[in-house]
């Protein structure tokens, strides 16, 4: 066989290359739908503190919330444009798969089987989390494994119910779950007494205990850990192109908490940074929105809408919210987290 490759054909293969590489990105037929329609139809929670929920006038909060309105600000120019469809555990996949939102941000573990076996794409995770116990002080329980023939509450259709069956069978200590079809009624068959004990995302139980506890105080939150729970937007497979839209979002305000980017500075720096990274990511230097089929400023919008990753949580769950959970795992990975954007280059 002749190893050597011919000029022509060598020059073919160049042409090829080269063409790849400037083809312009295509516009895919979900970013159509959400441009006819003028809005992101995203699937929420029907109310968990921190990630999703409405106030009594219907405003959504949220970090959830805040990954679509970011979303909504790159694509449409207005984080505002944004129907909040909420959906229960088990409305949520076939919501997306039917079509009825275009994004899921709902809480939802990052796993093998459903990121193998829905038709669904996991994008980019937005929070790392892990299940946790709450329980009543007053049964005297400082550990998990003090929960010997206790009854636990949660919700069906989630990882939870699993998790607390693999974690005990695995130490042979007997339990009772007792399984609720929505998350409201298994919060509030804890409270009312029917279980010794709550189980759920630690960052959901940090939201109950605070806001649904009829006195906070006399709750606490075990130091066990059972599961990881990476949580992470999902879209539909089959569009490639929102699909990156909605991977490149998140990890945009990732690097813009690492390049000093805030909501606040965001206008000084557009107009007067120097620095390759701000600048790409304020779109001022390199043109990145057209592989994504959008223009220049799309993570600066995004930016503007919502502020950067570090505001997203501190706002939502951190420091300056009811909440105050650490930044821990979700701080960055220059600060000894696990967050680490992808590059915006």
């Amino acid at each position: 066989m002749n190893h050597r490759i011919r000029p022509a054909l060598a020059l073919a293969f160049v042409a090829a290359g080269l063409g790849l590489a400037a083809a312009p990105a295509f516009a895919g037929k979900t970013l159509d739908a959400v441009k006819q329609r003028g809005s992101v139809k995203c699937g929420v929670t029907n109310g968990v503190a921190g990630f999703s929920a409405p106030d009594t006038q219907g405003n959504w909060t949220g970090l959830d919330v805040d990954t679509c309105r970011a979303v909504a600000a790159a694509v449409l120019g207005d984080g505002k444009k944004v129907e909040f469809v909420p959906l229960n555990s088990q409305q949520r996949f076939s919501a997306l798969q039917a079509g009825e939102v275009d994004i899921l941000a709902r809480n939802t573990t990052w796993n093998l089987t459903r990121d193998a076996s829905l038709g669904f794409n996991f994008t980019t995770i937005t929070y790392y989390d892990g299940q946790g116990f709450l329980v009543p002080k007053k049964i005297k329980v400082t550990s998990a494994k003090q929960l010997k023939n206790a009854t636990i509450c949660t919700q069906s259709g989630t990882t939870n119910e699993k998790n607390v069956a693999d974690y005990f069978k695995g130490l042979g200590i007997p339990v009772k779950t007792v399984v609720f079809e929505s998350f409201e009624a298994s919060f509030k068959a804890f409270f009312s007494g029917r279980c010794q004990a709550f189980t759920t995302d630690t960052s959901a139980l940090a939201g109950l205990r605070n806001k649904e506890a009829p006195n906070p105080d006399d709750y606490e939150i075990l130091p066990e850990l059972i599961s990881k729970e990476p949580l992470a937007p999902l879209v539909r497979r089959g569009d490639d192109e929102w699909f990156a839209i909605v991977k490149w979002v998140p990890n945009a305000l990732l690097e813009a908490e690492e390049f000093g980017i805030t909501q606040a500075n965001a206008d000084d720096l557009k107009a007067n940074s120097k620095d390759p990274q701000q600048m790409r990511l304020l779109g001022t230097g390199d043109d990145l929105g057209k592989p994504l089929g959008l223009d220049k400023d799309w993570s600066y919008r995004a930016v503007k809408a919502v502020g950067n990753y570090g505001e997203i949580f501190d706002r939502n769950v951190g420091a300056k919210s009811a909440l105050k959970l650490p930044r821990g795992s979700n701080n960055l990975w220059n600060k000894g987290g696990l967050m680490y954007g992808l590059p915006v280059r």
